[in-house]
């Protein structure tokens, strides 16, 4: 039987990544686009990097590419060129490889270079990133990658046992792209996953969370979310997120804690907030189930928030998150819960709100807070409370809140006060600072200097406790909260 031709596509990469194929051909080399990049070209995406498959050896390639680098073990050389463009600053050239067996089932044992396209494209993932494209758009395509591209499916390449069996983390990689391209996992393959879930368990968590962010940084991640969930991997990814499975909520709600999560994620998704939001919306009620009291319409959940807090730090710390980012999604967490009531919180509540929350984060906060509701399924993300709320912060937010917004600073406070810097210094400032709270107008230098003066006369006993008071005082939205449900409990 004659050989079918293989077919061309019209597409055409950047022309720094032609160029770089040109000069590899005129040397007497094979040059190949070949992974994520032809696969998104046929699906009319504009790809996210750009990879070149070649028979030339990386000291070949280097030996054209002055400009270039080499530092791992795969024989991928990065070739910078002289773009702008974050996509193809670097552009990898890797030489045609295969790999042996997979002994710890996350690295090959070995790595040797092959002498095809054909070896290089039977040792990846996916039908759909195991096609190659030639200089001249002919579509090198052994696996049926186009078909299951035009039928919207995940396939492994081969035998999807083995293809598991030699790196777990193929497991996750099948549901992000699924959840990227909006695919389903094809049925063989989904059977696979099922059956090797626990290869999960040897995969580095580093390994695993580049995985998960990629899913909730989708259009679809509430989708990633929940086929994790069907094909048995959440559990070795958030498996406290599991706890709210079936777990029925009061009378604010129509889904269970688990379904509620997921819908505010995908709200969060939908409208492309940042992973600190997603991830915020995903795990902001991840203590409903730890804290849950009685069943029915008139269950609560009193002090889930905080609950919900430790917990999020704790499973961010697992996933080798960066601490910064960790601390700041369990803030979110800790902080969602806030309610305002229109005629019971005052100018100074806000200001005391702005403080406890912190002014930089009021706007992912409120991010979260609509994703909240959404995930409700009530139909406005921003109701009239929430709009005057946000009115309120516009209308203080200039107002001093902090120390250093006080007309009178620290420097002039040790001058006046004749005092050296110390703990006392920062005890009469933020006594200060509680009553310019209370009243704006009341940041005057000369009246803040009057303040003071009678301030240090206190002993460090009795300015320590002032402190101590100022940090009890209760919050005026956290006040409204709690008046609303003992209204709504029946209790005093």
């Amino acid at each position: 039987m004659e050989k079918k031709a293989p077919r061309k596509i019209d597409a055409a990469p950047p022309e720094v990544v032609s160029d770089i194929c040109k000069v590899l051909i005129e040397a007497g080399f094979e040059a190949y686009l070949v992974g994520g990049c032809v696969r998104d070209m046929l699906l009319g995406r504009a790809p996210k990097d750009w990879d070149v498959t070649t028979n030339a050896t990386p000291e070949e390639i280097q030996g054209l590419f002055a400009d270039s680098v080499y530092e791992n073990d795969f024989g991928t050389v990065g070739v910078k060129t002289e773009s702008e463009d974050p996509r193809i600053k670097v552009v990898e050239v890797t030489t045609y490889r295969v790999e042996g067996k997979y002994t710890d089932k996350r690295h090959p044992d070995e790595v040797r270079f092959a002498k095809t396209v054909e070896e290089d494209l039977s040792r990846r993932d996916f039908t759909v990133n195991a096609m190659a494209l030639a200089p001249d758009g002919a579509l090198i395509d052994p696996y049926g990658g186009e078909l299951d591209l035009d039928e919207r499916a995940i396939r492994t390449v081969g035998d999807p046992a083995a293809r598991f069996g030699e790196d777990a983390l193929r497991l996750m990689r099948a549901v992000r792209f699924a959840a990227e391209l909006d695919f389903e996992i094809e049925f063989g393959t989904r059977r696979a996953i099922e059956e090797r879930s626990r290869g999960l368990e040897v995969i580095a968590k580093e390994r695993i969370r580049d995985e998960l962010v990629k899913v909730i940084m989708s259009p679809r991640a509430a989708k990633g979310i929940i086929m994790l969930e069907e094909l048995g991997l959440l559990e070795f990814v958030l498996p406290e997120l599991r706890g709210g499975i079936g777990i029925g909520q009061n009378k604010h709600h129509v889904y269970s804690v688990f379904e509620h999560n997921v819908r505010a994620l995908d709200y969060a998704a939908r409208q492309d907030y940042s992973l600190a939001v997603r991830m915020a919306a995903l795990l902001h009620d991840v203590g409903k189930p730890k804290a849950k009291r009685g069943e029915g319409p008139n269950s609560t959940f009193y002090q889930h928030e905080y609950v919900g807090a430790r917990m999020a730090l704790k499973m961010l710390d697992r996933l080798r998150f960066s601490r910064e980012f960790a601390e700041y999604v369990a803030h979110l967490v800790r902080w969602h819960m806030f309610y305002y009531d229109v005629g019971s919180v005052s100018p100074a509540g806000v200001r005391r709100f702005i403080v406890r929350v912190g002014p930089e984060n009021i706007d992912d906060l409120l991010r979260v807070r609509e994703a909240d509701r959404i995930g409700s399924g009530v139909e406005k993300a921003v109701p009239y409370r929430l709009r005057h709320f946000i009115f309120m912060i516009e209308k203080v937010k200039h107002d001093p809140i902090t120390p250093k917004m006080l007309a009178l600073n620290g420097d002039e406070l040790m001058a006046l006060l004749k005092i050296p810097p110390g703990p006392r210094i920062g005890w009469i400032l933020n006594a200060l600072l509680e009553e310019v709270l209370d009243d704006p107008k009341k940041n005057i230098k000369e009246s803040l200097a009057e303040r003071a003066e009678k301030l240090n006369k206190k002993s460090d006993a009795e300015l320590r406790r002032l402190m101590e008071s100022a940090k009890a005082k209760k919050e005026e939205v956290e006040m409204a909260q709690e008046e609303e449900m003992k209204k709504e409990f029946k209790v005093k």
